[in-house]
Formats: structure tokens, sequence, C-alpha cells
């Protein structure tokens, strides 16, 4: 079972509007714009690690040996070999209210009773006039969800071999190659060419990968944290004034340095602080911790001593 914490993420325009409002004199007169901004939110980002990318899940469903990935797909976190083993199906969380039997179809106006629409010219008030004795009825719907795929194991990056169209030339030789040719195991697989590549022709894969993902305007979403925020902030404030120093201005070459210098040293120290914040546990992996403590030394205890005990 997997466990990971995911953050909510947000836009990055209101840090492009706090840098821009903050150094407006220098925005204005067209020393410096807004253009490098998206590859400076990268920058922090890698500089921080995959603990900042969107976490996504999906399934795959590998045809002839591959399957192609998610448009936004950067790498892999785990990949689960599924097995289709019929389930009991259980009922959705959600329900659909409708005043129609069906529920693809809900028809407004006009009201039609027993296939009858009320078109009676007296009747001003709806259907009250015309058809008193009739109440209008409200349907409740809920979904049932079928399970037919299953957890098997892990899958293991590995390197295979594998050609463009693949074939069976390695069946007759299969005891000298045990079943899976050009792989490093028998549950491994590779990534290439945007594709999820096994040494298995068909089956499912759970694959749990990190992403990356953009707001309407196309710029890169980052993680809605304080610490993070607090430094792409200051690291885009530190590169803005190290273009700055690149430039002809009014300000001596001293000025801008100094003021680069002191921007550079609140950006490492909010990333600082940004690392340590990413690194922490959350509420619910200091349980487990705690759990795996108490149970730590169980293995030592004997079988029938009445001191054993198994803390969950």
């Amino acid at each position: 079972m997997s466990y990971y914490y995911k953050y909510n993420f947000t836009t990055p325009e209101p840090i492009f509007a706090t840098v821009k409002e903050e150094l407006k004199s220098y925005f204005d007169t067209g020393a410096v714009d807004d253009l490098m901004f998206p590859a400076y939110v990268d920058s922090c980002l890698k500089k921080l690690g995959r603990a900042t990318d969107p976490i996504q899940e999906i399934p795959l469903f590998v045809e002839d040996f591959q399957a192609r990935l998610p448009d936004n797909f950067i790498s892999v976190r785990e990949a689960w070999m599924c097995a289709e083993i019929p389930l009991d199906s259980y009922q959705g969380a959600n329900s659909f209210y409708s005043q129609a039997i069906s529920a693809e179809t809900i028809q407004i106006a006009p009201v039609v009773i027993n296939s009858v629409p009320c078109t009676s010219p007296t009747c001003t008030n709806g259907c009250d006039e015309c058809m008193p004795e009739v109440a209008q009825g409200v349907y409740k719907t809920n979904y049932s969800i079928d399970r037919s795929y299953q957890q098997v194991y892990l899958l293991k990056p590995g390197n295979i071999s594998a050609r463009a169209n693949c074939d069976l030339e390695y069946m007759p030789s299969w005891k000298t190659y045990g079943q899976n040719p050009g792989a490093s195991s028998i549950d491994s697989f590779d990534i290439r060419d945007n594709k999820f590549v096994t040494n298995f022709r068909t089956g499912t894969v759970h694959l749990i990968f990190y992403a990356i993902e953009y707001d309407k305007d196309g710029a890169q979403l980052i993680p809605d944290n304080f610490r993070v925020q607090e430094y792409i902030e200051s690291y885009i404030k530190s590169k803005v004034f190290e273009t700055l120093t690149n430039q002809v201005n009014d300000e001596t070459f001293n000025q801008l340095q100094q003021k680069f210098l002191y921007y550079k040293q609140e950006a490492d120290e909010a990333y600082i602080m940004a690392d340590i914040e990413i690194k922490k546990q959350t509420i619910a992996h200091k349980q487990r911790a705690i759990k795996r403590d108490l149970n730590r030394l169980n293995r030592f205890e004997l079988p029938n001593s009445s001191y054993r005990r198994r803390n969950n």
C-alpha cells in the first residue's frame, strides 16, 4: 500500500503580481519584464525535488508489451501489476436527484403527466389549476461501481531491450532466457519514447506517477504551501536584480549589487525553510512511525508468551 501526502496546488499568478507591484518602478520603465517568471518557477520546483510535483494515478492497459503514458507524465513513483479478479461492487458515495425516472433525461418544460402535456390555456400558475391532485415526484439514483482488478505486486525498473515491433522469436529458447529476454528481472518495466514498456504482452498496470500541471494561462501550478511560495517569490526577486546588474540603469552597479545580494540571501534562507517544510512528517507518518517502533521487537518474543501483543 502506498502512503504519500498530496499537496493542494494553485497558480503562481499572485506571486508574479506581488513581485511586479513591489518592484513597480523597474517594470514600468521596461528595464525588466515577466517573460522569465515561468522558467524561474520551474527552477525552484526542480531544486526542491519531486515533493513539489503533483501525484496522480491512472490505469494502463498494456497491449503488445507497451502502453502510452499520459502527456503530463514526469516520472514513475509506483507501478503495480494488477490481476483481473471478480470483486463485489460497492455503492458510490454520491446520489443524483431528478424529477424523472430515467437519470439520463430530465424534462423541465412543458410538464408531462402520464404522457399528457399540460397545455390548458387557463393554467396560469403552473399545473396547480388544471391538475391540482398531481404531485411531481423526485427520484433518487445511486450508482454502483464494479471492481474487477486487484493490485498483486510492484513492478521494478529494468533495462528491457524491446524492439519497436515485438515478436516471439525467443519462445523456442525460453529456458535459456528464463521467459524474460532482455530484462533485468521477470517483473521489470522500462520507459521509452513516452511509452511504458513491459515484458508481458497484455495486462493492466496501476501507475502512480509524478505529473506536471498548468493553469488556464499556461503557468505551472505550485504547492499551496507558504514556505514554498515564499521561496519562489524571493528567488524571482533575486533574479530580477541579477538581470538589472547586467544592464545600463540610472542606479550604479554597487547599488544594484547590494540589492541583488540582499534578495539572494533571502532566497537562500527561504530555500532552507521550504526544504525543511516539505521534509516534515505529517500526522499520519508520525502515527505509522510510533506503531513501527512499538512493534519492532515483537519478533523476539516467544510464540506462547502471555506478554505477546500487537500494537495496532
